[in-house]
């Protein structure tokens, strides 16, 4: 029973908790630039995780080579991944135009998985990633007006796209059972040690506090960097690579969901028939 309750909570709390993530870091960069917000994230996580790790004393990764696997992967998606379609809003690349280059993260996963891990996507598989990606798709159009986009941001939107993907490949890889505490240490001093050398190169390391402000980071502290994290790693680990990868055609659509409450931002019946499509594909592709 309790192998049954982690196989259907474990995903339905990470897509809540990704997804909502989206809208509340818009706020949060009302008040701090993009590097400086992911830095203060960052250090803000390693403050709650040291003290844990002295207190509960986790087993450390037992060869180096372990620890340069932890390493890429928390690089590849808290450096590259979330550093660069930060740094693509910045120079004024639309969301919906990075949220669709990002989508192709399933697909590219499928792609490569046969070759880089020994998985391989079946028939009722790739029809699943494609009605996700229509339904994705379907949702940001419905909400976003496309203009013409910088190359730059378009640039950097393709780099985040291989970051998560890499990440993504890499656990599943050479990514082994660690401690939750341990794991997350060692990706988020990686995150922290390049994010707060940039943002003091390319920023101002202004923040703007309030109340709002402080909500906004312990939500992306506490529900992003710390939960959602390890359970998007533990699903890795625990199940077929292509088939967790097409749980981020949902972001799209429950981002845009939950931009209602957070933003105001109404979707459209376009939207919801995207949502549901997306959701129809995600239910194909994870069915064993």
């Amino acid at each position: 029973m309790s192998r049954l309750f982690w196989l259907v909570a474990a995903p339905v709390i990470f897509l809540f908790l990704w997804s909502t993530g989206f809208g509340i870091a818009k706020l949060g960069l009302i008040h701090a630039e993009p590097l400086t917000l992911l830095a203060l994230r960052y250090v803000l996580v390693l403050v709650i995780l040291l003290p844990m790790a002295a207190i509960v004393r986790p087993p450390l990764p037992a060869t180096p080579r372990a620890w340069v696997d932890i390493a890429v992967t928390g690089f590849l998606i808290q450096v590259v991944y979330f550093g660069l379609c930060y740094v693509a809003f910045k120079s004024g690349t639309s969301a919906g135009v990075v949220a669709i280059v990002v989508c192709l993260q399933p697909i590219l996963v499928a792609l490569i998985a046969p070759h880089f891990v020994g998985e391989r996507t079946g028939a009722r598989g790739w029809v699943g990633l494609a009605l996700g990606l229509g339904g994705a798709a379907l949702v940001i159009m419905s909400r976003e007006k496309f203009a013409t986009e910088g190359v730059f941001g378009l640039i950097c939107a393709g780099l985040a796209l291989l970051g998560i993907t890499g990440g993504t490949l890499w656990e599943k890889r050479f990514g082994v059972t660690h401690h939750p505490i341990t794991s997350n240490l060692i990706q988020y001093a990686v995150g922290a040690a390049f994010c707060l050398p940039l943002a003091a190169l390319t920023e101002r390391f202004e923040v703007s506090w309030s109340g709002q402000f402080t909500l906004v980071l312990a939500y992306l502290v506490i529900g992003n960097s710390l939960l959602a994290m390890t359970l998007l790693l533990a699903m890795i680990r625990a199940g077929a690579v292509a088939r967790v990868s097409a749980l981020f055609y949902l972001v799209p659509p429950l981002t845009a969901l939950f931009a209602r409450p957070l933003l105001g931002e109404v979707m459209p019946p376009m939207g919801w028939a995207g949502m549901a499509l997306a959701a129809l594909g995600v239910a194909l592709v994870s069915r064993s």
